[in-house]
């Protein structure tokens, strides 16, 4: 599904970060990642959609601007496979950031909180939780919604045997599901965490057949 990201949206929060560059030439950059051919899953799409979840729960955020920076910048490197995808993307965020003069202590929470996305841990801070909790929206989404999810992640590791695809994706998911509770806003526990059990029990079920 082919999602054209708002290109005034993105004008605006580069302005509110104070950035003093062109922000239309790193819009293009972010663009032209996004629909790179290898993506199936990581796409505008994703990116839009964390944009409207946002949008629904910006008034839990601290620092807004930088939670929706983060979410702008979060897969914008993205190799399927790689173990440096998130940290390659802080890194874009922040020199991008650092070339625009925004504030570097801005530029660098925006940058730690992209490589939260890797969701290696529980997040504690408020704005982080938030943003981790909008990229693991997905997985509390209606069935048909998350099987496509799953459909395309799958299609970006389609290199992958699939016992070998079976076997790593269930560890993954297995990790979420053993979180109490995944969700870590009480906003998004109450729209996700039950169904999000309920698709992850199902899909792991699946995988082991």
């Amino acid at each position: 599904m082919l999602v054209a990201l708002d290109q005034a949206r993105w004008l605006g929060l580069w302005s509110r970060l104070g950035a003093h560059a062109n922000g239309l030439e790193i819009f293009e950059k972010l663009i032209a990642a996004y629909v790179e051919p290898a993506r199936v899953y990581h796409t505008a799409a994703h990116i839009q959609d964390c944009l409207t979840q946002f949008d629904w729960s910006r008034h839990l955020a601290f620092r807004p601007d930088e939670v929706e920076a983060a979410l702008w910048f979060h897969d914008a490197v993205y190799v399927p496979g790689a173990s440096d995808n998130e940290e390659q993307s802080a890194h874009l965020a922040q020199a991008a950031l650092a070339t625009a003069a925004v504030e570097p202590e801005t530029a660098r929470r925006i940058g730690r909180l992209v490589l939260e996305t890797r969701h290696l841990t529980i997040p504690r801070d408020p704005d982080t939780q938030l943003l981790c909790d909008i990229d693991l929206s997905i997985l509390g989404r209606k069935p048909a919604v998350f099987q496509e999810f799953e459909d395309r992640i799958r299609r970006e590791y389609g290199w992958v045997p699939d016992t070998t695809y079976r076997r790593s994706r269930s560890e993954v998911l297995a990790g979420f599901l053993r979180r109490r509770p995944i969700y870590q806003t009480e906003y998004f526990r109450a729209r996700y965490e039950i169904p999000a059990r309920q698709n992850l029990q199902r899909i792991i079920a699946e995988l082991a057949d």
